[in-house]
């Protein structure tokens, strides 16, 4: 729970400035990450007696980020709510098999890795300007992966180093912590087809086919019974509401729900416990979204640059793996190349443009490999 907290935060508050986003901003687009999603999964979770772990969905922030402020943050948070109506109508009508069939999750995991791909380079891109700050968090991260415990996260490790190390070389910024806390502000949302197109589809596939429906199955492999249904509507409502306060997606999270509702969780009866204890540690952090824009103005730049890309390096590491693996592996090869270029047609940027191609060369070369996907999603979605 210490690794998915210190990643979901760090993710976010690497891109403040690139976003050009007000304090109120940055606090209450926290808020959609950690306070948002626990309110509405403590119910769940207690109603159900299930370990349903809700949260912001990180790939769909990492997707925000790696945008780089191409779009405004008014007009993500406008696909954001569009995002949500699309999940809801596809829950209401049973249609993620059939979404899964149309666009093969292992594209969208090409543009995925495309897409964290510059988080992960950015780690050495700004290990050049600070080395000794970056070198102690990337050395901390290397060596507690290989030498400490498990349950002893290599980013929290990173991160306490990081930080530390900062603070004794004087590379703490001059803006200071505000005297009062930064009020959540409200987004007005934006409606732009550029931003429907380039971002909507990319969330409504990383909530659906990245999240819910592989947590679903996890879920139902160690015996329980998860509300599919429900978790589906309260996915695409809780982003639609939350748009206000800023995109982020609500979703199921597989990582955190691995660790909750598998065996080292604890008797299977009462593993729900441990998503009570985890949504208590994000509440307890929800009076430090306040202050989270202070944190971004006296940490080094460098460094949340740096904690985002250790916190995705395992993303960027399952993401290639699969598209290594096959079956597909033209289409998403080209969904990753064209994520990380620089493409721009029609007014549409390159993710938009990743789907398209990495769709089309699958669909052109790899048809009988994505008949086998498309199997293994029809298996699924039942």
């Amino acid at each position: 729970m210490v690794t998915l907290a210190t990643s979901l935060i760090a993710v976010p508050l690497s891109g403040t400035e690139q976003l050009n986003l007000a304090d109120g901003q940055v606090t209450a687009w926290i808020m959609t990450i950690y306070t948002f999603p626990c309110v509405l999964g403590i119910v769940l979770t207690l109603y159900f007696r299930q370990p349903l772990l809700l949260t912001g969905n990180i790939f769909v922030l990492i997707f925000i980020v790696s945008l780089q402020g191409r779009l405004p943050f008014g007009e993500l948070a406008g696909a954001s709510m569009v995002a949500g109506v699309a999940v809801v109508a596809i829950t209401a009508l049973g249609l993620a098999g059939h979404l899964a069939q149309l666009i093969p999750e292992p594209v969208v995991i090409g543009l995925l890795a495309g897409s964290t791909l510059p988080f992960v380079a950015g780690v050495f891109s700004v290990m050049g300007s600070e080395p000794a700050v970056i070198g102690v968090a990337f050395l901390a991260f290397v060596l507690g992966r290989k030498y400490l415990d498990s349950r002893v996260p290599p980013i929290f490790l990173a991160l306490v180093l990081g930080i530390a190390s900062a603070a004794i070389l004087g590379k703490f910024g001059t803006a200071g912590w505000a005297s009062e806390p930064s009020l959540p502000v409200l987004t007005p949302l934006v409606f732009t087809w550029n931003a429907i197109l380039t971002a909507t589809p990319v969330m409504v596939v990383l909530i659906v086919l990245q999240s819910n429906v592989p947590s679903l199955i996890f879920l139902r492999g160690e015996q329980y019974r998860p509300p599919a249904r429900v978790l589906g509507y309260v996915s695409g409502l809780g982003t639609m509401a939350s748009s206000f306060l800023g995109p982020a997606g609500l979703s199921l999270s597989l990582p955190a729900t691995a660790i909750v509702a598998g065996p080292d969780a604890g008797p299977h009866r009462y593993r729900h416990r441990a998503v009570v204890l985890a949504y208590a540690i994000f509440l307890a952090m929800t009076p430090l979204a306040a202050y989270a824009a202070d944190v971004a103005g006296v940490l080094p730049l460098e460094l949340l640059v740096a904690i985002a890309g250790l916190a995705v390096i395992g993303v960027l590491a399952m993401a290639l793996k699969r598209i290594s693996s096959g079956p597909l592996t033209f289409g998403p090869l080209v969904a990753f190349a064209v994520a990380v270029s620089d493409l721009s047609m029609l007014g549409l940027g390159p993710y938009f443009w990743s789907l398209v191609f990495g769709v089309g060369v699958s669909w052109t070369l790899e048809r009988e490999a994505i008949m086998e996907v498309r199997a293994q999603a029809r298996e699924l979605s039942t």
